[in-house]
This record gives structure tokens, C-alpha cells and sequence, in this order.
């Protein structure tokens, strides 16, 4: 694949009305109506403007659920990613809050290490992630007590076990509405709905993230394949969803 940008190329490669796509929806939805009643003023939709939160954006947008949106800039996001901002409140009327690092931390943080630390080790990769991401990822969700994600269990093995409803590891609530959908309910959704979409979806990359963190995946390659590809298939979370049950054990190692 040549990674050029053709428009419509992944909603043509991808999308499949798939057996039970309705009733998925419908699920996906009442979880969604749940989650905003059980927790209302204090939950949260954390998109990464990939294709799967923007499909989550639409339906909170779509059926008037009081969720609102937030999203992190670390820095070091595609163009095409930020651009996302703009289209979503032209076409929704959505103000999409943005959650961005400390700058001084992060100048400070490159004048020691660089900018390129990603690549040296797991160590300073999980570093720059900590920073960029976590980091505000914390001050993003301070104060909620649910948050709304675009997992899917397809995505990855380390996500096989994604619930609807899960608890994170502070004790939030995080809930999962497309837990069971398949990458083709995805990209049926979106041409459905002309839901608007990162255009680096139509240059093969799945599963976008910073820049310098993401390319573009081969035929036959896994879906989070580009996603820091120089690194064992096993280290290939920045910590954002780590599952309920490895926190608590990483916390239990920590502690004994």
C-alpha cells in the first residue's frame, strides 16, 4: 500500500452491514442513555477522534444525550487529527474541551531527553505518554465518576476483554458502548450517518495516535500495527487503558 489519501477509500474497504449490526446499535445506545442518566453531570465522552469515538460523538450528538466531549492534545498529534475539532462543532454544535500538557513540563522534559526518547526505550517512550497523555488525561477526568471510551474488543488482544461496563483503576466507571462492534459496524455507521472522520483512515493507518507514534499498516498487518511498531506487540499500551484487573495487580506488586 502506498499510504496516499484517497477520500472514501477506508469507508470503501471497510464498511460491511454485518448480521445484528441494528441491534448492536440499539445496545450501544441504550448503554450510552444508561450512562448519562446514572451519571449525569459528572461523565464524560474521551475521544481520540478516531473513527470509533467518532461514531460514539455522533450517537451522543445524534439523540441528545447530556455527555459532554473532551479530547487531549499531547503536542505531537496529525494535523488531519486536530482538524477534527472544527468539523465536529460545525456539524454538531459541540464544543469539544481540550485537555493539553503543562507546556513548561514538556519543554522541559525535551531540553533534557529530546524529542525523539520514544524510539531510545520502553522506558522513555511510557515517559512521553505519561506526560502527554496521563497527565491530563487525570485533569480531564477529575471530578467524573464515569467516562464514556471507543474501545472494542476486536482492536487488540490486550482489549479481548473490554466490558460495556467496566471500573478503572481509581474506581470510575468506564463504560465501553461499542464493545462488541466489529470494524465493519464502524465504518457501516459512518457511511450511514456521513459522520465525519480523520482522512489518515483513508491512508491505511486504523489506529492513529501522535505522529511521530503511528504510520500506516500493510495488508494482512494487525489493526494497531502501526502503533509504536518498533516495540514488542505486548508493550503496545501508553497506559490510558490499562485494564481494572492488570492495575490492580501492578498495584499489588507495587505494594509487596
Amino acid at each position: 500500500m502506498n499510504g496516499t489519501t484517497a477520500p472514501g477509500r477506508a469507508i470503501d474497504l471497510n464498511a460491511r452491514r454485518l448480521p445484528g449490526f441494528d441491534e448492536r446499535v440499539a445496545s450501544a445506545l441504550a448503554v450510552l442513555r444508561r450512562v448519562a442518566t446514572q451519571h449525569a453531570g459528572t461523565v464524560v465522552q474521551a475521544t481520540s477522534l478516531g473513527a470509533e469515538d467518532m461514531v460514539v460523538t455522533d450517537l451522543i450528538a445524534r439523540h441528545g444525550l447530556a455527555i459532554p466531549v473532551a479530547t487531549l492534545d499531547t503536542g505531537m498529534l496529525h494535523a488531519e487529527t486536530l482538524a477534527l475539532l472544527p468539523r465536529i462543532t460545525q456539524r454538531y454544535g459541540l464544543q469539544v474541551e481540550v485537555f493539553s500538557p503543562p507546556a513548561r513540563q514538556v519543554m522541559q522534559f525535551v531540553a533534557q531527553r529530546g524529542d525523539r526518547v520514544m524510539f531510545d526505550s520502553i522506558e522513555g517512550r511510557k515517559a512521553c505518554c505519561g506526560l502527554r497523555k496521563l497527565e491530563p488525561l487525570s485533569r480531564l477526568l477529575a471530578g467524573r465518576t464515569a467516562w464514556v471510551t471507543g474501545l472494542r474488543r476486536e482492536q487488540s488482544g490486550d482489549r479481548a476483554r473490554v466490558d460495556f461496563d467496566e471500573v478503572d483503576g481509581p474506581g470510575r466507571r468506564k463504560i465501553n458502548p461499542l464493545a462488541d462492534w466489529a470494524w465493519g459496524d464502524v465504518w457501516h455507521y459512518i457511511r450511514a450517518h456521513d459522520v465525519p472522520y480523520n482522512p489518515l483512515h483513508d491512508a491505511f493507518y486504523p489506529s492513529i495516535g501522535c505522529a511521530p507514534c503511528t504510520r500506516a499498516v500493510a495488508l494482512g498487518e494487525d489493526f494497531r500495527a502501526g502503533r509504536w511498531w518498533w516495540e514488542q506487540e505486548g508493550a503496545k499500551e501508553c497506559g490510558l487503558h490499562v485494564h481494572a484487573a492488570v492495575h490492580a495487580a501492578t498495584s499489588e506488586e507495587r505494594t509487596s
